[in-house]
């Protein structure tokens, strides 16, 4: 009953709203608008109807166009066919906003619960109560911004959406009709490739309008609630940031840019401080203060609109005055106003003069080219060259750790050189804004103890000191190959006798990243979830017997391909043997704007993860901690889907698959990002170059979401056919990791549609493989349903699916269009100009699909 009233629920507030408001786009003074949106409904329709048909696009196109006399001209049916296309980018807006609008009737449906309930218990339970707040003192969420393109939106349209999202909350119909008539003439697309430093500009719109205000306010509720002194407050909610820092694959981001990041969020946290200042300047007007709210005046003022080239960190200064400026409102005025000084305090508290914490990431084969430069022309003082071809073992027993002032020269590659102008300006980045500006060195591509040692050297190399190498060195592992060795490499590094000096020096405190995103590619879904988990296991187990304190990072992307989905679900379900005491986490692309684009989004979400990790310590299910039978189990059923995964990636028409039928070419020339579609950007395609957003990205555009379910069918079948069923369901039941795994594929699939490309099914070059695909997707389907005890996929979450429908059908047309284009290009001889216009019809179509479907890339 309670499924039937959230999907009514959704039905009134979302789709009836969505059909009512959309009707304004036809009263809009638009060219051409009237005439599209009145021939809209009949071209989707069509669209349906030859989808179910299995018809080829070209033939659902050209019989469209057949009965309207208008079109018979080529040049007049590809302009209808953009105007489809801007008409509908504007219907996923529109869409977004008004179920964004719906969050507090619709949005809070997840069954996990949420914080403020867990502290209602507490109220009345003094041991709960106790083991919370033990719990809290040790215990942060961070969450990680990054670039990666998952949502098309330019930063004029974020900023319309929220407006607009606003706007339908009162049903203010003549400010929608103007934010509509903006949201018109607005450009969905830029006319360039951002810089990283633009990347780091629009994801700092979320920082300033969202996180300064939600983490501050969620920290004052949980100190509140727990009752903990201002004083006495341990940060719970971290921020972290990748653009401008991220340099892995990303030849444009330079030292320079690394610095101009650096500087901008800093400028940007002053200028939150001086509009909260200005308003305690306005209700402090008392005698005794106007000492200190001079000198914050000064700071906050100077530092917001007269930044200096290479300024200090100030927070001591900044807490000084707020601190005395408070005791004078206690002591004198009967605390008037105390709880604005309070406020202020804990925000600087929490984003001191930095904001949030710049990571920088680098593959290991450059850190590799750097060290062996630095060795090779300096051998003059103390270096050894055979530290180049020395084996593993040998480097990792005779790195030097000396500490010595290398510099490089012009003829040094120009990574090479960012590498060694960024390791020094990390100490500048610092003496602005305290090491927590820059703390953390990532790693990709991490494959052994060397790999780390070595970067370790380079910073002793370029004027960094052993007793004062305030850096955190983050291996990233994630590969299935890498995940497996991930352990003996920490061991090998726990055994360091140098490192394990720095490690202590660090609080004893060692960060390990896992990626999701590059194992999916690498493995398959069900390989890459289990590998990931069992590494965790793996590394806690070693991390425990060499007493040191544990911090998984997980590179989630937005699907559950790239390790996204019911994210809160796992962090719930750790159990005893993985190290879950702090959580952090990527969140990227539409995760950010679909998550995180609101104060209530955010709130809601952000309190969903911290009640994520606190339950998963203070009050654990038995079946979170799997035993010995039923990792064998999961561990014999993820090498099948492990087998039948690596026989779809050796195929021989794999890539070629990919490439001809998909708009996979087409995404190195949509600006949407700094960084290229793959690495080694100038060579022949190969799949260990494609970066995972475009290879994750590429099926979802075909409607086909291979990475996220591929294999699981068989694995399943295979356990029925083994007499496992009963523990498979078990497992189902009880472990809440592997439900989860379960239930984001099935998210997967509800967001593919094999009938869009079914015309594929006779093709001479590719029908067989097609077929292939659609069988596997069909045994999943049949054996996730039937482990669910469910009638159709994601029945017991009617709200998601409800939303993951209504926006199939809306791109639904896109998807028709983006095909059509695909195979004109491919049977007709077109001119080269020609050529062009239908690739750019394709490229347009990409942006609409990525973003209704709210985390495909």
């Amino acid at each position: 009953m309670k499924l039937i009233q959230k999907q009514s629920v959704f039905h009134n507030e979302v789709l009836t709203r969505f059909e009512l408001y959309k009707s304004l786009f036809l009263t809009l003074p638009f060219q051409s608008v009237k005439h599209t949106g009145t021939i809209l409904p009949f071209f989707s329709t069509h669209c349906e109807k030859g989808v179910e048909e299995h018809l080829a696009p070209q033939e659902i196109i050209d019989t469209f166009f057949d009965q309207y006399e208008q079109y018979v001209q080529e040049e007049d049916r590809i302009d209808f066919l953009f105007r489809i296309v801007q008409y509908i980018e504007r219907q996923v807006v529109l869409f977004d906003a008004v179920e964004d609008s719906a969050f507090h009737s619709v949005g809070k449906n997840e069954d996990t619960g949420v914080l403020q309930a867990l502290f209602i218990r507490a109220k009345d339970n003094p041991s709960l109560k106790k083991k919370i707040v033990n719990k809290l003192h040790d215990f942060s969420v961070r969450l990680v911004l990054t670039a990666h393109p998952t949502q098309f939106y330019p930063g004029p349209v974020l900023a319309i959406i929220t407006d607009l999202i606003e706007a339908l909350k009162l049903n203010d119909v003549p400010n929608i009709q103007l934010l509509l008539q903006q949201l018109g003439k607005t450009p969905f697309i830029n006319k360039q490739k951002p810089t990283p430093v633009d990347e780091a500009a629009s994801l700092a719109w979320f920082l300033e309008n969202v996180f300064y205000r939600v983490a501050s306010e969620i920290q004052a509720k949980i100190d509140s609630e727990m009752e903990v002194p201002v004083e006495e407050v341990k940060q719970l909610i971290e921020l972290g940031f990748w653009p401008g820092g991220d340099r892995d694959g990303n030849p444009n981001v330079t030292a320079e840019s690394t610095k101009t990041v650096a500087n901008m969020l800093r400028t940007i946290l002053f200028r939150c401080y001086y509009r909260d200042f200005k308003n305690v300047k306005r209700r402090i007007t008392f005698r005794g203060a106007e000492k200190y709210l001079d000198i914050l005046q000064d700071l906050f003022y100077d530092n917001s609109f007269h930044p200096k080239e290479n300024p200090e960190d100030e927070t001591s200064i900044i807490l000084d005055n707020l601190r005395a400026l408070k005791e004078v409102l206690d002591t004198q005025h009967d605390g008037l106003f105390a709880e604005l000084v309070e406020d202020l305090t804990r925000k600087v508290l929490t984003f001191g003069c930095y904001f949030t914490t710049l990571d920088i990431r680098q593959d290991s084969s450059i850190l590799k080219d750097t060290f062996n430069y630095l060795v090779k022309n300096n051998n003059d003082t103390q270096l050894d060259l055979e530290m180049i071809s020395n084996s593993e073992d040998e480097k990792e027993k005779t790195m030097p750790f000396t500490e010595l002032d290398l510099t490089h020269n012009e003829q040094a590659e120009p990574l090479v050189a960012d590498t060694l102008d960024v390791i020094r300006l990390l100490k500048d980045i610092q003496h602005a804004g305290s090491e927590r500006a820059a703390q953390r060195f990532i790693i990709s591509n991490c494959q052994n103890a060397s790999d780390i040692l070595g970067l370790m050297q380079l910073f002793l190399w370029s004027g960094w000191k052993k007793d004062t190498l305030t850096i955190d060195f983050v291996p990233l592992f994630e590969t299935v190959d890498d995940l497996s060795r991930a352990a003996e490499v920490m061991r090998s590094l726990y055994m360091n006798s140098e490192y394990t000096k720095h490690l202590k020096m660090r609080g004893n405190k060692q960060t390990i990243m896992l990626g999701f995103s590059d194992s999916t590619k690498d493995g398959g879904y069900l390989m890459a979830n289990w590998s990931i988990y069992r590494a965790k296991i793996e590394l806690t187990t070693i991390s425990r017997e060499f007493d040191v304190d544990l911090v998984f990072f997980d590179g989630r992307g937005g699907p559950p391909a790239r390790g996204g989905g019911k994210t809160q679900k796992f962090y719930a379900s750790m159990g005893k043997e993985i190290a879950n005491e702090h959580i952090q986490l990527t969140i990227q692309g539409q995760t950010i704007s679909s998550q995180y684009g609101s104060l209530e989004t955010a709130q809601y979400n952000i309190e969903q993860l911290l009640q994520a990790g606190i339950v998963s310590e203070i009050q654990q299910k038995d079946g979170d901690t799997l035993t010995n039978k039923q990792k064998h189990i999961i561990d014999q059923m993820a090498q099948v889907s492990h087998t039948k995964f690596m026989a779809l990636r050796k195929h021989p028409l794999f890539l070629k698959y990919l490439e001809t039928l998909s708009p996979l070419k087409q995404l190195s020339n949509v600006n949407i990002s700094s960084r290229p579609v793959k690495r080694n950007s100038g060579k022949e395609l190969r799949l260990e170059d494609l970066r995972a957003i475009s290879f994750v990205t590429s099926w979802s555009q075909l409607k086909q979401n291979i990475p996220g379910f591929y294999g699981v069918g068989t694995s399943l079948q295979w356990a029925e056919e083994n007499n496992l069923w009963s523990y498979v369901q078990n497992l189902y039941e009880t472990s809440g990791m592997f439900k989860t795994i379960i239930d984001n594929c099935m998210m997967s699939m509800t967001k593919s549609n094999f009938d869009i490309t079914a015309y594929m099914e006779k093709d001479e070059t590719f029908g067989e493989y097609w077929t292939m695909l659609r069988d596997e997707f069909e045994l999943t389907k049949k054996f996730v349903l039937k482990l669910s005890k469910s009638e159709v996929l994601m029945e017991y979450y009617p709200v998601e699916r409800a939303s993951i429908l209504a926006r199939e059908k809306i791109i639904l047309p896109l998807l028709t269009i983006q095909h059509y284009a695909i195979r004109t290009i491919l049977d007709k001889d077109l001119t080269e100009e020609r050529e062009a216009i239908y690739t750019k019809l394709v490229a347009r179509t990409i942006y609409g699909v990525v973003n209704a479907g709210r985390n495909l890339a």
